[in-house]
């Protein structure tokens, strides 16, 4: 399978959603019914990184783009992704050059990267991979969260950062950091998408967003947008169970 990575550089629009219940079931299910990439939500999700493998392994059953969210850009947390095998790693409340460095450096190699050097693990196919180093440049995707006014002011050089893939945006938590908590139409807010992807463009890089409705892609394609998540797991059962109860109640 082409790398995320890849087929974000040569302008595929991709489509995914996140995983928030912890379970291998919910990634295969979810994965067989042709999303792009499936994202383990360790920062918010119910499941933590115990759960992470068996999660990963339900979507290369099913053959999507495995990811996760870390916690923070605590150095451990990526690395410890890396090894069981996650395709690209997004880190939130990514708010100044300095800070996208040092989370960078650690989702490759040296030189430039400064991950560890251990191949027996799972993302390096218990070290079956000839290749380990050229194979992890060439395939982990960096996925940079833009969350905050700070992030904002310092996005062009976020952008320009090597190990820096994607700037994904949290709308929910940009708007609430401006003063303007999902106000998503007002001028303030609108400046900063622009800008957002105005500086990826700039550096030959991708952006993403999180929407909560399929009615929001067609505002967020023409904004430029090209790594889509749209909902969760856990917001879609609810969804589903809620309406079929609704229904049920009305056959009453």
């Amino acid at each position: 399978m082409t790398p995320m990575k890849a087929r974000l550089a040569a302008g595929e629009t991709l489509f995914g959603t996140f995983l928030t219940l912890g379970s291998p079931f919910a990634a295969e299910s979810l994965g067989l019914l042709g999303w792009d990439w499936l994202l383990v939500d360790l920062e918010h999700g119910g499941g933590d990184e115990s759960q992470l493998v068996g999660q990963l392994m339900g979507c290369s059953s099913a053959g999507v783009h495995a990811l996760a969210r870390v916690e923070s850009d605590v150095r451990g947390r990526t690395a410890r992704a890396l090894d069981l095998g996650v395709e690209g790693v997004m880190c939130p409340q990514v708010n100044s050059v300095e800070q996208a460095e040092r989370w960078a450096s650690v989702l490759h190699y040296g030189p430039p990267g400064t991950r560890g050097i251990a191949f027996f693990h799972r993302g390096a196919r218990y070290g079956t991979d000839p290749q380990p180093i050229e194979t992890a440049r060439e395939r982990v995707c960096g996925i940079a969260q833009i969350e905050s006014p700070e992030a904002v002011e310092a996005v062009e050089e976020i952008a320009a950062v090597e190990g820096v893939d994607v700037l994904f945006v949290g709308p929910s938590d940009l708007s609430y950091s401006m003063g303007m908590f999902r106000q998503f139409e007002e001028p303030a807010f609108r400046d900063a998408i622009a800008r957002v992807n105005e500086a990826a463009r700039a550096a030959g890089k991708a952006t993403g967003i999180f929407l909560t409705d399929v009615a929001q892609v067609p505002a967020a394609l023409a904004d430029g947008f090209r790594m889509i998540g749209i909902g969760s797991d856990g917001g879609y059962m609810m969804k589903a169970a809620g309406d079929t109860l609704a229904q049920a109640r009305r056959a009453r």
